[in-house]
Order: C-alpha cells, then structure tokens, then sequence
C-alpha cells in the first residue's frame, strides 16, 4: 500500500494547487484525478482573478489569492492578463454604493477607485450609451484556467508528487483511500472534488449551479477590460432558480468571453438556447457591439455551491485525516492559491494566513 502525507482527489484548480503547495512543502502527495486535468468547474471558469467584497470572509480569502498570483504575473504558461476591472453603473444608486466598496476594498489592501461616465467611455467606447460611471480596479487580471491547472499540477509532480490519472477514488478507508482499480492509498486525504464531493462525503451539502458561456472569434481591441455590471453579485449570491448578469472579458487572443448565467436544479449539461439567448441579450444590453461578432463556441458547466455560498476549507472533524477544499461556487479560480496556503498551513500545524473559522467543513455537517 503506497502511503503518502497528503493525498489530494480532484485535480480542478484548487486541487491542483494544493497539491503543488504541499509538495513545494517538502510533502509525499498522490493526486488522484478521473478526467482531464482542470477538465471540471475549472474549464468552465472564466479565469477572472478578482476580490469581491460582498462578504467580509470572502473578500479576506480573494485578497489573500491576488497577492499569491502575483508569482505567475510573468507566465506564459498561465496566460495571465492584467486587464483590470471595470465595474459599471447603468443606475445613479449603483454609482452611489462605489464609494462603499472603494472603502470596503481599500481597508483590505485592494486599490479601487469611482469613475464618472466621461472617463468610463474613454477607457471602453463601445459601452451603450447613457450609463453612469463605475469603479476601476486596475490591477486585477484574468488567467487561462485550465492551463494554470495543468501547470500548478506539472510544479507538485516536479515537487515529487505521483499522480493516478484516469482513476477515481471510489471509498474513503480508515487508511485513506481506494481507487477504482483497487488501489489502495494510505494517508491524510483531501477531497477537492467539487459538485462531485458527496459521493464521497455526503454529510456536507453541496449544490451543482449551471453556468453558459460563449467565446468569440478574434476582435483585437474591442473590449479592453474585464467588464462587469455593479449588480454582478446580486446575481452570483443569489439564490433564484436561475439568473444572469452582464460579464465580458478580452482574452489576450484577441476573442472575447461572453458570460455570465446561473442555474439551480439543472442537471442536463446541454447548452440551453433560452438561458443563452438571456444571458446575451443582458450583455447586449450593455455593449451592442457585441451582436455583429461571431461566436466560435458555446459550452456549459457546473460550479459547486456550499449553502451559505463560502468554500468548505479545512479538516472534517467527524472523519480522521480527511480535509476539504471544494465549493468556491464562482471564486474558485482566484481563490484557489489562497485556498492552498490556508489548507496546507493548517495541515502542518502553522499560524494561518487569514481566519480559517468562516470556511471551517464543521458549520455545515448535517
């Protein structure tokens, strides 16, 4: 029986990045992956690295991430963008909240700042007319995904760790894990496997939330920033059925990606022509431009959702050795470095980074 100090099941961005953190930390880890290799949630991620700050607990963890990308601002490999963000207002009362959220931002270090509506149609022309201003982020950035995965993946395997691709973890024993090949693995176990994790670990609830996306051919210079509505996260943090809000982003390819949507209660992973067509018209509502571009390819996937809509971070008290990194719902591309360092400072016993209660497993075990 192989035995490891960490045995990570799911190889999506945050699995992989833990495995990388615990290997760089002189760690024996296994990663243990059925599919492709960021082939999940991850694929279906738009790869906006962002601090939201809706959510006190949320916010500390995404700024914690951000400063943790800056190792890969140089990367090739995870064709990291610093595109900025550009929030706008279509409503006076939304442009009167920017000044909260410049606060809330700036006291946890992110430099943010209101725009008025001359300056937001000099930094992108092709938003529709009449739209009130917004708040630049300027710093933030966008990452390929799955490309990151794969790389942070390719950094643990160098690190030493052994990867068992094409197999799944079928049971958790009281030594670690079984495979579906039988194989037996012996040692502490992370379960980063996103809407898949009560297959495995039913006690903690989780929630798939379908999304539809739309990348187009190449536009260069269309769309210079990361544009999304000030109401984005009414959308994200809601808990309607269904819902969609204006989320466009410039890939440094020169095409652009077209989101946002959501859906509870979806389980069909086939492109929905009503959702989509809603889901375009609110970006078309904001940015007409976007109707004379053709697509090149449209696709779905599911984000994991925990019912209080915070990541499950940290060690399952009703089980020996077993650890929880999953349900990032929409964050789990820029919290994925951050979600690391909190996960594997507390598997070694070190002083956290930032305050682990809000994403403790335990709040949530039926």
């Amino acid at each position: 029986m192989a035995r490891y100090d960490l045995i990570v099941l799911g190889a999506g961005i945050v699995g992989a990045a833990c495995a990388e953190r615990a290997a760089a930390q002189g760690l024996r880890v296994a990663v243990v992956e059925p599919g492709p290799v960021g082939g999940g949630a991850t694929a279906a991620a738009m790869g906006h690295l962002v601090a939201m700050d809706d959510d006190p607990a949320e916010l500390a963890l995404s700024h914690l991430s951000l400063q943790l990308w800056e190792r890969f601002a140089e990367s090739p490999l995870a064709e990291f963008s610093r595109c900025g963000t550009l929030w706008v207002a279509r409503e006076a009362r939304e442009l009167e909240g920017v000044a909260a959220k410049v606060a809330r931002l700036a006291a946890a270090g992110v430099h943010a700042r209101r725009i008025e509506a001359d300056e937001l149609y000099a930094l992108e022309p092709h938003l529709v007319p009449g739209l009130c201003g917004g708040m630049l982020v300027a710093r933030e950035a966008v990452v390929y995904p799955p490309r990151v995965a794969q790389h942070l993946l390719q950094l643990a395997r160098e690190g030493g760790a052994q990867a068992y691709l094409g197999r799944r973890a079928v049971e958790l024993t009281a030594q670690g894990a079984r495979l579906d090949d039988w194989t037996e693995l012996s040692g502490p176990v992370l379960v980063a496997t996103g809407c898949a994790l009560p297959q495995l670990l039913p006690q903690l609830p989780m929630r798939a939330r379908k999304g539809h996306l739309v990348i187009t051919e190449r536009y260069p210079g269309r769309i210079r920033h990361q544009l999304l509505e000030l109401g984005y996260a009414d959308s994200a943090h809601g808990d309607a059925d269904s819902s969609v809000a204006f989320n466009v982003q410039p890939r440094p390819t020169g095409q652009i990606l077209i989101g946002s949507s959501r859906e509870f209660g979806c389980e069909d992973r086939a492109v929905s022509p009503p959702m989509l067509q809603r889901m375009l018209e609110r970006a078309f509502a904001f940015v007409p431009m976007l109707r004379e571009l053709q697509a090149l390819r449209v696709w779905t996937g599911f984000r994991p959702c925990t019912p209080d809509g915070r990541p499950y971070i940290g060690a399952l008290p009703s089980r020996p050795d077993t650890w929880v990194a999953a349900g990032h719902e929409g964050l789990g591309v820029t919290t994925a470095l951050g979600t690391a360092q909190l996960l594997v400072e507390q598997l070694l016993g070190r002083a956290p980074s930032i305050d682990p209660a809000p994403y403790a497993p335990a709040r949530m075990l039926r």
